[in-house]
């Protein structure tokens, strides 16, 4: 009987594992650089820049194709209802006939005619395709780094809600802390007023402060659950899947930050900077292909077909058919085309001077959004020490104002007036280390290295 309950029980032990398996399975943990990789493998603003190069690919081939040889065939049959007559002098079909004679109006033409034939055609030289085919491979890096600036601004995205995510479940445990002693206080404090040791009063006043924390939590969660929406929104996760984050907040080192702060601005790292470079040069490109529209332009054409013609349909295709082939030469020379070359130019030239007045007006862009990160991030660092210091001396000001109370001397005012203002620096605390997060993502995508950054290290934040 024992070794039948034993075998009972590990089947049914055995029947719980299996069934609770495929649940954990579901909720996958991920870090933050694991969160990144999946956005820019799911992400759908990657998979349209991503289809623009495909697209950008085909369009490259397309005009390849161009300068390769165009063979066409070609066939026909016509039948003429109606034989159009030629009006030809009399003296034509009689050499004997007078000056004054009419003229004769013959048939030229049969009734039924058929042709086939295939034709080549080839370009010899075009300085247009040349110049086309030198900045097909400007246009494929053009599509290129739009894929890449899609990726920077996917991990910054999902870096923030990360972020978010982290700091809103970080309040959630202190706010649940906060609820387990202020619940406690509660219950002693109720003892006390049973006793008659203090006022119905004092009890209400905590039962107050406690369903103020509590609705409070319930904020808080509902934050959480909205942060991690956006996050699964930003990495391009389906909604209805569940996720945790593996990831945690520990003390932020501030060497760190200001050595991340102290680093050299270098505009080529920033992805926008890169792609105005490659517009520069698809603009002098541009330039050189309106310039070789004054060249000639020479092209080659293969033709070999046969045809027949009678007047009765039967014979047309029980003749002999006759063969017919040409090889020519195209030579076209621009010699005036009213100015139209010229005014392109002039165009191409102004967008060539505003791609670099874009250039100057990014990198004072740049300075500027570097700056403003770097006292942000100061800024932050320097509220972050302030909270740090704030949560210490509330925390102190919550025990000495109990010891009092419980003391006799000291009131119940007091001890939530301290729990509060703890509350509340424990909330700015966050809010500081959550800002000073987000200030260090701002500074470097600013920096141009957000997307290494956040794909390699992430300082902040260290696995479970």
């Amino acid at each position: 009987m024992k070794h039948v309950t034993l075998l009972r029980n590990g089947l049914l032990a055995l029947a719980l594992l299996i069934s609770i398996s495929p649940l954990r399975a579901q909720d996958e943990g991920y870090t933050l650089q694991e969160a990144v990789n999946y956005a820019l493998s799911k992400n759908l603003n990657i998979k349209n820049t991503q289809l623009d190069a495909l697209s950008a690919e085909a369009r490259i081939g397309e005009i390849r194709a161009i300068g390769l040889p165009q063979i066409s065939g070609q066939m026909g049959f016509t039948d003429n209802l109606i034989i159009q007559r030629v009006f030809l002098p009399a003296q034509f079909a009689d050499p004997n006939a007078p000056e004054d004679a009419p003229p004769i109006a013959a048939q030229f033409g049969v009734k039924y005619a058929g042709n086939v034939g295939v034709s080549l055609n080839q370009m010899i030289f075009n300085g247009s395709y040349l110049v086309g085919l030198k900045a097909a491979s400007t246009y494929r890096e053009l599509a290129q780094k739009n894929v890449t600036q899609s990726k920077v601004t996917v991990a910054e995205a999902v870096t923030k809600a990360y972020y978010s995510a982290l700091v809103a479940e970080e309040r959630a445990k202190v706010l649940d802390f906060n609820i387990n002693r202020l619940d406690t206080l509660l219950g002693e404090t109720r003892i006390l007023n049973q006793s008659g040791f203090v006022e119905l009063i004092d009890v209400s006043r905590l039962e107050v402060q406690l369903n103020n924390l509590r609705t409070e939590r319930q904020r808080v969660q509902n934050l959480i659950e909205l942060s991690y929406e956006l996050l699964k929104y930003q990495m391009g996760m389906p909604l209805t899947e569940k996720i945790y984050l593996e990831d945690k907040i520990t003390e932020v080192d501030l060497e760190e930050m200001k050595a991340a702060s102290e680093a050299v601005i270098n505009y080529t790292n920033r992805i926008e900077y890169s792609i105005l470079n490659t517009q520069e040069e698809l603009a002098n490109l541009d330039i050189k292909n309106i310039r070789s529209e004054y060249l000639p332009s020479v092209g080659g054409v293969l033709t070999y077909g046969h045809n027949n013609g009678r007047n009765n349909l039967g014979d047309l295709f029980s003749t002999r058919w006759f063969n017919n082939s040409m090889l020519g030469i195209n030579v076209q020379i621009p010699i005036f085309d009213g100015m139209s070359k010229h005014y392109r130019l002039q165009q191409a030239r102004i967008t060539l001077d505003k791609v670099k007045i874009g250039q100057n007006l990014l990198e004072q862009s740049i300075d500027l959004q570097v700056k403003q990160a770097n006292i942000n991030l100061r800024n932050f660092m320097q509220a972050l020490e302030i909270q740090r210091r704030n949560i210490e001396l509330a925390q102190e000001v919550v025990r000495v104002t109990k010891i009092k109370y419980q003391e006799g001397v000291g009131s119940n005012i007091e001890v939530i007036n301290a729990e509060s203002s703890f509350r509340e620096a424990q909330t700015n605390y966050y809010a500081a280390l959550y800002d000073l997060l987000i200030a260090k993502v701002d500074l470097g995508k600013s920096l141009g290295v957000l997307y290494t950054d956040t794909t390699a290290t992430t300082p902040q934040i260290q696995q479970r």
